[in-house]
Formats: C-alpha cells, sequence, structure tokens
C-alpha cells in the first residue's frame, strides 16, 4: 500500500512540482491549498491528485482538514510543510498584520500541521517530514523581517523535532530554495532578473521548482533514512553553510 503524503500549499508554484514530483514516485498525495480554488481545481484535473482546502494558520482547520485526509487516503506518513506567503515592507512601514499573517501561515502552520500527525509516526515507528525554508531566514532579507523571522524558526523546529523522532523512526529535514522560477518570480521584469537576481546566482540561473521536488523525493525515500535535522540548500551557490 503507498505512503500517504500530505503537501500544504500542493497546488501551485514549489508545491504544485512536490506533488507531481511525490505521485510519480509512487507515494498516494493529498495536496492542501489555502484559497485559489480555480487553480487546485485545474491542478486537481492535471494531476487527479486529490485537493483538500483548508487554512494552515488554523490549528483546528488542520485537525479536521488531516482527519479528512486520513479517512480517504490511510495514515499520513509524509508531510511537506510547504505553505507559505510575503507580506514584505521595510520595517518601519511594517504594521502587525503583515507580521502575523506571516507568521501564523509560514511558522505557526508547522506545529498545527506537525503535532496532528506526530503521534501516529510514534506508534508507527516511521515518518517523514520536509519543512520548506529559504536562503532568506538563512541570511536575511530587507524588506522581510517578518519572512525571514518565520523562515529562520523552521530551522530550530526541524532540528529540535528531529531528534524526539530520531528512535521512532521520523526523520525531519529542511530545504531552503533560493531563488526558484515560480510564476510570482519569473513576474519579476526582465530587467531586474538580469541586473538584480541572476548576478547573485554563481550557476547563473534560476532554480527550477522541479529541482525543489527532487530534494523533498530523496528525504521522503527510505534511502534517506540516517537523514535528519539538516538543511539542504538549493540555490545555486547563492548562500552557502
Amino acid at each position: 500500500m503507498a505512503r500517504v503524503a500530505i503537501v500544504t500549499g500542493g497546488t501551485r508554484g514549489i508545491g504544485e512540482a512536490i506533488s507531481k514530483a511525490l505521485k510519480e514516485a509512487g507515494y498516494s498525495v493529498a495536496a492542501n491549498y489555502g484559497g485559489n480554488d480555480e487553480a487546485a481545481a485545474k491542478f486537481n484535473e492535471a494531476t487527479g491528485i486529490p485537493v483538500y482546502k483548508w487554512d494552515v494558520s488554523d490549528y483546528d482547520s488542520c485537525v479536521s482538514g488531516i482527519a479528512k485526509v486520513e479517512a480517504d487516503l490511510g495514515p499520513v506518513e509524509i508531510l511537506v510543510n510547504n505553505a507559505g506567503i510575503t507580506r514584505d515592507a521595510m520595517f518601519h512601514k511594517m504594521d502587525k498584520d503583515k507580521w502575523y499573517a506571516v507568521i501564523n501561515t509560514n511558522l505557526n502552520s508547522l506545529f498545527n500541521m506537525t503535532r496532528p500527525v506526530w503521534e501516529g509516526m510514534r506508534e508507527r515507528g516511521f515518518g517523514r517530514i520536509v519543512n520548506i525554508s529559504s536562503i532568506n531566514g538563512q541570511k536575511g532579507q530587507m524588506g522581510q523581517a517578518n519572512y525571514a523571522a518565520a523562515k529562520a524558526g523552521d530551522f530550530g523546529f526541524t532540528k529540535s523535532l528531529a531528534l524526539e523522532g530520531a528512535r521512532k523512526g521520523i526523520t525531519v529535514n529542511a530545504i531552503s530554495p533560493g531563488y526558484i522560477g515560480t510564476e510570482m518570480v519569473r513576474a519579476v521584469p526582465q530587467d531586474v532578473l538580469e541586473k538584480a537576481i541572476l548576478p547573485l546566482i554563481p550557476i547563473g540561473r534560476l532554480g527550477e521548482p522541479e529541482e525543489v521536488a527532487r530534494c523533498v523525493v530523496f528525504l521522503v525515500s527510505d534511502d534517506a533514512g540516517f537523514i535528519t535535522g539538516s538543511t539542504l540548500t538549493a540555490s545555486g551557490g547563492q548562500y552557502m553553510s
């Protein structure tokens, strides 16, 4: 029986690529999404992957959403915490709504999604959790104090939970993408890309969502059973640690 995987924010961008790659690798995938019904419907029609709508920033919504997935597909053994938003502003112009929206969606969602599946993973003696962070959580970024703080928090969560899950067969790792060629990034004017972004990337190009997805497929596999508490940075050399 195929292992069940949930991908949050799994119908667009990097999440879409992750959902597709996991299905191709033989997993039974549930793609969570938060608001874009049209995009989710198109994704479902194109891939056949079931989609589930709930707000990852709300704990009770996560509990009920995960329960629906498990009723439909079976116990969740793989969780990819990918959902994220941006509300960029220089800090002297950032209001509390921008701060809390990003912290709740990008960081608190890790608790909201992981806590309901954690005990089941412990009982079964197997689990794979992958948290999609960002190099901006490693190096910081002007105008993104909220986003960088949330993504930096992903690393502490990953390492601490890895220690707790290790003896129970649960691995917890993070992936830290750089500039990836999603719809949002490709909307940046070409001259800005060429003058301000690509020169920062030693490889000289944007990453592809599928390249991040392949990292996820490896980390959730049996072959990666000795890797936990790690951060895999996929940035074309833009950030090295």
